[in-house]
């Protein structure tokens, strides 16, 4: 039975680094076909109610409470409308591959925001080499894509990238600083209910929208393949994955994600797939796995010091 377990917990994880892989490049075809901040408040309402609509109806869940509603409020800004509203805009300008792995980055810039606003632990010698790969690779893809693109576009769309994952990496800290006793499936669903009025109402008074029956087929097709399989399955396995095997392998879709989202965008969208690109994002990977693996040496020798 527990092998059968772990299989299974291979299959999610291989699900969700594909999906979510993939995810950025339908994203890309699906900005081309209807405002960016639309195609998110439509994703997340639709995948927000069936979150919420299935866990209330089979597990009888009540509202949440008004301290809930408050933290699920922020979260849904910070996370939702911030970090996948604008990762979603900012592909608009910038390949899918260079997105998915500016979003890649968000564990350094954990770190650098707990040194700074927390005087977290201090800085050790493999974080330090980890941040330089990690923004080093970042520097050779962005350099390599640069000229194949309207510059300013592109740097509006890297601004927003990156803007996307330092709201994704203080959302990982408001979390891990102010935990809340709630199902993380039902909480995830209002969080996408929250964002998606917020970012409708952003779009009614700021940009323009397509009245729902102009948007095109193609476009439905790209909203449904984020809701079921981007939203809904992926998270589904994701969940399934952290609880049946080791948190260092779980977490491996991080590094796997940029890589499939690069060979898809390649495949479908002809995007540059370069040498440099590829040595580029090997360096920002191998950048994040060091800052990774010396947090989570940090705290296993804290938590050992404790005992």
């Amino acid at each position: 039975m527990l092998q059968s377990a772990k299989t299974k917990g291979y299959l999610a994880l291989t699900a969700t680094s594909i999906i979510w892989g993939t995810t950025w490049v339908v994203s890309k075809i699906g900005v081309h076909e209807i405002p960016p901040l639309q195609l998110v408040y439509i994703r997340q309402f639709v995948a927000g109610i069936i979150f919420v609509g299935v866990l209330t109806f089979f597990k009888k869940l009540p509202l949440p409470t008004l301290k809930q509603f408050r933290w699920l409020f922020i979260m849904a800004i910070i996370m939702f409308v911030s970090a996948n509203g604008l990762s979603t805009w900012g592909v608009q300008y910038i390949p899918a591959g260079l997105g998915s792995l500016i979003g890649a980055l968000y564990p350094l810039s954990v770190v650098i925001l707990e040194k700074v606003f927390f005087k977290s632990k201090p800085l050790t010698v493999v974080t330090v080499i980890g941040l330089l790969l990690g923004i080093s690779g970042i520097a050779i893809v962005s350099y390599e894509n640069a000229f194949n693109h309207n510059t300013t576009n592109f740097l509006f769309g890297v601004f927003l990238s990156v803007t996307a994952m330092l709201s994704w990496s203080i959302g990982t800290i408001f979390i891990a600083r102010n935990k809340l006793d709630i199902n993380p499936y039902y909480g995830v669903g209002w969080q996408m209910i929250l964002s998606s009025i917020i970012l409708f109402i952003i779009m009614q008074t700021t940009q323009q929208v397509i009245p729902f029956f102009d948007i095109s087929i193609k476009a439905w097709v790209v909203i449904g393949y984020l809701v079921f399989f981007g939203s809904l399955l992926a998270f589904i396995a994701f969940i399934y994955s952290m609880k049946v095997l080791p948190t260092a392998v779980s977490s491996l879709y991080a590094y796997i994600n940029p890589f499939v989202a690069m060979v898809t965008a390649y495949i479908v969208l002809n995007e540059k797939l370069s040498i440099n690109i590829l040595w580029g994002s090997l360096v920002t990977i191998t950048g994040v796995f060091l800052v990774n693996y010396s947090a989570k040496r940090a705290n296993k020798i804290i938590a050992e010091a404790e005992i």
